[in-house]
């Protein structure tokens, strides 16, 4: 008995007994194999997503990654309701809808510029670090806002906030994406559209918070808390564990496998062969082709024949999702609603916050439930609601029925605005988050995603605006305009999209590129995931 129990006793020995036995099966049976390398690496459990005291490391990193999409979601939630104050307007701009467009869409241009050569500088120094550098160049651009004395200072933090958004956020989802199981990588990815909507949210009670205090603070104030939580989260990312994925690709293939059991992700022998090999050879020919300069052999690489069309599904699929002006709502939340009848700022402002709770209160189960129907069912329906809405409030407007002090037309206005939200983020909003990172193939993913992530930018800064100049020449045309689009682009995403849902991520672009046919419509579920 001593024998058997007393070296058990000891840590140490116990490792060595355990790599013993592991060697002894593995050669003896593939069956006990499989149980004696479970205790020795941790595996995913259906169900366990959020059990407290057994989070693995994955679970815990993208979480913490994810509070990246909440900046972004501030900064949406803050400059909207900011730019309408009257003190914000006397110490910065005028009342002009043209400013007012240029002040509130001046982060978008930015950001879809630098997140054209994003990608590079992604896959040089790594996702988390990345992240890091994007964050502090954020914060940086809200402080010089937050202590702006004339309105080209102002623009001047927006600009540099959006060269920071430009860098980190399509990186936030590749990041995820890369890390988690197939079986939950839809829940996590969309985790960050869930932080974005509570950054929404945030952000629009702060401004609500503070529009009584009278003087500057009241618009100060926001954005000085907005620029103390950008530096904040970019200490926090310097903890990150790299992406074992990004690790193959630099040729580091013993560390990608010790990493991939320290995340707690259980890739058995075959699986974790399969990605070795596939990034593996991705690597390689990353090597050996010539690439003096690392930019250019990025972007011309997410061209090459063999990954064209994922790489322009990705971007069509980001650069016209922003046709359905969901942005517009979020951004000119307080002027829409007083265009609807409700006419005090203080009304306005509730409103707008209400809007908010919404939309976390419905991108919570959404979020929770992003694996349990096909990416292309989402997008389908949401189409369909989006436009539906859309339409709806157009034939109000146009045929006179709205009336801003009296009427039940306004209140059918009001709550169709709030249905058009919800039926966004419980659908499409949910998809664009993760579904252009899934579909690409290792080497192209941080480049293709920030590609896709800057188309779009460059179309949510065109939108955005000139929404103001078109609701103050038109209440109905802005409505009918984002329907129609909406329509056109949910009917060529039916025929285009292939199904990603519960598939590796190696799978997926095997199937794209062989022409394979998507898998599943609705609820039918893809079991080939590792």
């Amino acid at each position: 008995m001593l024998f058997v129990t007393g070296p058990f006793q000891c840590p140490t020995l116990r490792v060595c007994y355990a790599d013993v036995f592991l060697f002894a099966s593995q050669i003896t049976d593939s069956r006990i194999r499989v149980k004696m390398a479970t205790p020795l690496r941790p595996q995913f459990k259906k169900g366990s997503l959020f059990k407290l005291g057994k989070m693995p490391l994955y679970l815990t990193a993208s979480i913490v990654m994810s509070f990246g999409g909440s900046f972004n979601g501030l900064d949406t939630g803050i400059i909207g309701p900011v730019s309408d104050m009257e003190l914000f307007r006397k110490d910065i701009a005028t009342t002009s809808a043209i400013l007012h467009g240029l002040i509130v869409s001046s982060v978008l241009l930015p950001s879809a510029i630098v997140s054209i050569f994003a990608g590079s500088l992604v896959d040089a120094v790594g996702r988390p670090r990345a992240v890091t550098i994007g964050f502090c160049v954020s914060g940086l651009g809200a402080a010089i806002e937050a202590g702006s004395i004339h309105i080209a200072m102002f623009i001047v933090g927006r600009i540099i906030i959006g060269i920071g958004i430009g860098l980190y956020l399509s990186t936030v989802v590749v990041y995820i994406c890369e890390l988690a199981p197939p079986a939950k990588r839809g829940v996590l990815t969309t985790m960050v559209q869930l932080f974005a909507a509570i950054g929404i949210l945030t952000g629009y009670f702060i401004s609500y918070g503070t529009v009584y205090i009278s003087s500057s603070l009241s618009w100060r104030l926001p954005l000085a808390i907005q620029s103390f939580l950008a530096f904040l989260f970019a200490a926090v990312c310097v903890f990150l564990p790299q992406s074992p994925r990004w690790l193959t690709l630099c040729g580091r293939h013993d560390e990608s496998r010790l990493l991939w059991v320290r995340l707690g992700v259980c890739l058995d022998g075959e699986g974790a062969e399969v990605i070795d090999q596939r990034e593996g050879s991705e690597s390689k020919t990353n090597t050996q082709e010539d690439s003096t300069s690392v930019l250019s052999h990025s972007i011309i690489r997410a061209f090459k024949k063999d990954v064209r069309s994922p790489t322009a599904l990705a971007v069509y699929y980001l650069g016209m999702q922003q046709l359905c002006g969901i942005d517009s709502i979020l951004y000119y939340a307080p002027i829409i609603f007083q265009q609807a009848g409700i006419t005090s700022q203080k009304s306005s402002f509730i409103a707008s916050g209400v809007t908010a709770i919404v939309i976390v209160a419905v991108t919570i189960p959404a979020t929770l439930k992003a694996d349990s129907w096909s990416r292309r069912m989402q997008t389908t329906l949401g189409g369909c609601l989006i436009s539906g809405c859309l339409l709806l409030i157009g034939i109000l407007y146009a045929s006179g029925a709205v009336h801003r002090t009296s009427g039940a037309a306004r209140w059918v206005v009001i709550v169709t605005i709030y249905l058009y939200v919800i039926s966004f983020y419980v659908t499409w909003g949910i998809n664009y988050k993760s579904y252009p990172s899934e579909i690409q193939p290792p080497a192209t993913r941080a480049t293709t995603t920030s590609l896709a992530q800057s188309a779009n930018w460059a179309v949510n800064f065109c939108v955005v605006l000139v929404v103001p100049i078109f609701f103050a020449s038109s209440d109905s045309g802005p409505y009918f305009l984002f329907c129609g689009l909406t329509i056109i682009n949910t009917a060529i995403l039916f025929f285009i999209m292939p199904e990603a849902r519960g598939r590796t991520l190696e799978d997926i672009h095997a199937d794209i590129l062989h022409k394979i046919p998507h898998a599943g419509f609705g609820r039918r579920s893809v079991n080939n995931a590792v």
